[in-house]
């Protein structure tokens, strides 16, 4: 079975032929510049040990530190974090932050693990990985299964070992220590300002949306979406999904949720996952796990748009599919880059001990995401391709501009890989 970073990488080589680059030229993105395994020690609160498999892989630092999350997950595959490397090099270049693509997987189920546990685990990756990062090397951040208080601790065992308080080591930290107002906002509503861009693109107005994973992301674009007055008439998360051709407040769909661990108690009709992903809707916005659209189930899809708010939430497949059928599908390194801009400010704010309001750091994520959208359309309409093509060809674009100047970090052998 081909991986998926071979996938991911056969398309972005598509890309890079219709800018004229050749495979020698390219040659450097083609495979991550160091990928390191490591082993976890994990000392359980029953007193047993066992051996945790992490990774870190450091795709490309050609323009700037190396930046990328840290994904807790029990099916995690050095694959997979290759693939997501790759994809935030790609995501930091379409929106013009001077950072490379790094990505972490520590292969567990974090819901298995009590707090004191996860924060053992936490600490121990870091421990693990301490001297091939930092703020001017490589920034980790959270991803699935980890989140603001999993960089707290990682910060603070950083800050330990480097005998110096740290906060720009990480970033998605709890403001408390040092992380920045509108951070968590910042993905979900940042899928909303593309789509801004992308509606003043068609020329028509985009109204009705449906919302598949309804967590952090999934909730923060559904908010800012019916604050500008969009129709939210379908959700759904790991567990469940409903519709409501009416509208449903996302409020009473979060509340639902904490309160019963399900969307569906907040009104309208129980459905199916499947029912949900063809619903005849202005905008699908995908913001679970990657793959949600696959050769499988594109037919289905209705959407006028698709909003890649997850990773590869489209298989390549699909999105030949979904282009045939004149379904606009905007690219996971546009459509979610507004997590990486926040945390770019983060950074920003972290050295210079400067901390912006949250309306301040909003708004500049929103100023940056529409420049890069702009740019991104620019490309489509000179080349005559899809967006995510143009997206792909901007981020080489901007790539290759810094090769010449830059000197490759040595590579590592990888270890049981």
């Amino acid at each position: 079975m081909t991986k998926l970073f071979e996938t991911t990488w056969s398309d972005i080589a598509r890309a890079g032929a219709r800018l004229g680059l050749t495979t020698d030229a390219l040659g450097s993105l083609a495979e991550p510049s160091r990928i390191v395994e490591v082993g976890i020690p994990l000392t359980k609160d029953d007193g047993t040990t066992q051996t945790v498999r992490g990774w870190r892989v450091q795709h490309s630092n050609a323009r700037g530190p190396f930046k990328g999350g840290v994904r807790f997950h029990p099916h995690v595959q050095v694959d997979d974090v290759k693939n997501l490397a790759l994809l935030m090099t790609l995501k930091c270049a379409v929106v013009d932050i001077p950072f490379g693509g790094a990505k972490g997987g520590v292969s567990i189920d974090p819901r298995t693990l009590s707090r004191s546990e996860l924060e053992r685990l936490s600490r121990g990756y870091v421990r693990q990985i301490e001297p091939l990062i930092g703020p001017w090397t490589d920034i980790p951040a959270p991803d699935v299964g980890s989140g603001e208080e999993t960089m707290a601790w990682m910060v603070d065992e950083y800050s330990m070992l480097s005998h110096s308080f740290t906060p720009a080591a990480f970033t998605g930290k709890p403001v408390a220590t040092g992380g920045s107002r509108g951070r968590r906002a910042a993905t979900g509503y940042g899928g909303f300002d593309v789509l801004e861009v992308v509606q003043s693109e068609l020329g028509a107005p985009l109204k009705r949306v449906a919302v598949e994973g309804f967590g952090n992301v999934g909730y923060h674009f559904a908010e800012k979406a019916a604050e500008q007055g969009m129709t939210l008439v379908g959700v759904s998360d790991i567990h469940d999904a409903v519709t409501n051709p009416g509208g449903l407040d996302p409020a009473q769909v979060l509340k639902s949720k904490l309160a019963t661990g399900r969307v569906a108690g907040a009104g309208g009709h129980e459905v199916s996952h499947s029912a949900l992903l063809a619903m005849d809707t202005d905008v699908l916005v995908l913001a679970a796990i990657e793959h949600s659209v696959t050769a499988r189930n594109a037919d289905s899809i209705r959407a006028k748009v698709v909003l890649e708010l997850g990773n590869n939430s489209v298989s390549a497949e699909a999105g030949e599919t979904l282009a045939k059928k004149g379904i606009l599908v905007i690219p996971d390194i546009l459509a979610n880059a507004g997590g990486v801009v926040a945390s770019y400010f983060e950074w920003t704010q972290n050295l210079q001990g400067y901390y912006w309001t949250e309306a301040d750091v909003l708004s500049k994520v929103r100023d940056k995401l529409h420049v890069a959208a702009r740019d991104v359309f620019a490309v489509r309409d000179e080349h005559t391709v899809n967006l995510r093509t143009a997206a792909q060809m901007l981020a080489l674009e901007r790539l290759m501009a810094a090769m010449p100047h830059h000197a490759a970090t040595p590579r590592l052998t990888p270890v049981n890989v």
